[in-house]
């Protein structure tokens, strides 16, 4: 067997290219998956391009691939950042051997024997490419439900990457999940950019669907314990689907809401397409149903034109919601957007201050959040082991839980009671075994 090592950088999307890219190495050119850079045959970086550090990521990470490589092993890119940068990677790199974009996965093995071979077709369609089985993990599948962004936010180069949103056929979706639960998956994990704009477009013309539907037939499952996805999109949180995640059992509930500005005016610039209102509204309802949820959220402070006013409707939306879990970044300008070219772009020192604002208020929230656990007792989906004796896995509401336990507890769901809280983790003891 050749080996190949993958350095991957970015969304959960990445992570499943990433599943892709060796399930087809494998089977069509018998490489095997390794953990040190020395030992490759080949090594590839998969990219994100959504900000502007991982980008200068790449060329750095590249460098050192290239001065530690064996004699003869191959280096690849592939990724958003592949898709939008194309030649130009081996223009500036020209030890790379082959360039691959997100939406041509499929063509990994071609490029691999390829030399110099550029793969970066935006509009190229995997959504019937059936891959061959592979996971990182024992006990969850992540499944890719669709491909590419059919929004128009003017601050993300995601369409430009991953070209228009299509859906992957809903059969193929279940038998992906059904494989996976045959080797032991027991979480099904379903990615897309908009998971809950799903059936709107197949490339095949069958008849619309949605996402509550697919939830609906994925629950049916025999051997599927959790459902998790991500990620929804608040324009498309219609009361249907909010009452499907909160009464399936069978859906964690944990959601992520991206919220990326409480302005409706900064909103309206971003093209998101909903308000401050309608996003308040959504979240009270989820709440409402679901009093144990605990809400994801993405925050871009400093975006172009973003004033005083705006940035407190922001801090005002975290205070109503309270996430137990943001993701917050300073407005990054990337290429292929419109907000590039905007006027009043915000100073790097303004947009600092409201991250760390940001940073500030949501560390008080995570504390009340957290603590709230101690002494309760949970259920935990147990799925990694830890070399200090410890083993780690997650509530059904996602928070995550460490104790001290061995590897024949791993892929059970065990009660645990809990100890010590601290802002990102939970520590307990397991009760009893099951």
């Amino acid at each position: 067997m050749k080996k190949v090592f993958i350095e991957t950088l970015g969304c959960a999307m990445n992570v499943r290219d990433t599943e892709h890219i060796i399930a087809e190495l494998n089977k069509k050119n018998s490489y095997e998956p390794i953990d040190t850079l020395e030992d490759a045959d080949l090594i590839i970086i998969n990219t994100c391009s959504v900000r502007e550090k991982p980008v200068a990521k790449l060329f750095s990470e590249l460098g050192i691939f290239n001065k530690k490589k064996k004699d003869g092993a191959k280096i690849g890119v592939c990724g958003c950042t592949a898709s939008h940068l194309g030649k130009d990677i081996i223009k500036r790199a020209p030890y790379v051997d082959f360039v691959v974009g997100a939406r041509n996965v499929s063509k990994i093995s071609q490029a691999v024997n390829t030399p110099k071979m550029v793969a970066i077709d935006i509009n190229n369609d995997d959504t019937t490419f059936e891959f061959e089985e592979y996971r990182n993990s024992l006990y969850r599948c992540s499944i890719n439900i669709s491909l590419g962004c059919d929004k128009s936010c003017t601050y993300c180069i995601v369409p430009a990457t991953r070209g228009q949103e299509i859906s992957i056929p809903q059969e193929i979706i279940i038998n992906e999940i059904k494989k996976a639960v045959q080797k032991g998956a027991k979480e099904a994990f379903l990615l897309g950019q908009n998971v809950n704009n799903y059936g709107t477009n197949f490339s095949d013309g069958r008849e619309k669907t949605n996402f509550t539907n697919l939830l609906k037939e994925v629950s049916k499952i025999d051997g599927i314990e959790r459902i998790r996805f991500t990620s929804p999109h608040p324009l498309h949180m219609d009361d249907e689907f909010i009452e499907e995640f909160a009464q399936n059992p069978k859906i964690c509930k944990a959601i992520h809401v991206p919220l990326q500005s409480g302005s409706t005016k900064v909103l309206k610039n971003m093209k998101r397409g909903y308000t401050k209102e309608w996003f308040l509204n959504r979240c009270e309802k989820i709440r409402s149903l679901v009093p144990n949820v605990r809400i994801s959220t993405d925050i871009i402070v400093g975006f172009p034109g973003e004033s005083d006013e705006d940035f407190a409707d922001t801090l005002d939306v975290i205070k109503k919601v309270k996430f137990e879990q943001i993701f917050n970044f300073k407005y990054s300008p990337r290429p292929h957007t419109a907000a590039i070219d905007m006027k009043d772009q915000i100073s790097s020192e303004v947009s600092t201050k409201r991250l760390n604002d940001v940073i500030e208020l949501h560390k008080i929230h995570q504390d009340e959040t957290m603590n709230s656990f101690l002494d309760q007792t949970v259920d935990v989906f147990f799925e990694d082991l830890k070399p200090n004796g410890e083993i780690f896995g997650y509530t059904d509401n996602y928070a995550s839980v460490f104790v001290k336990g061995s590897e024949e507890l791993l892929g059970k769901v065990l009660p645990v009671k809990i100890t010590k809280a601290y802002r990102t983790s939970l520590f307990g003891e397991i009760l009893e075994t099951k």
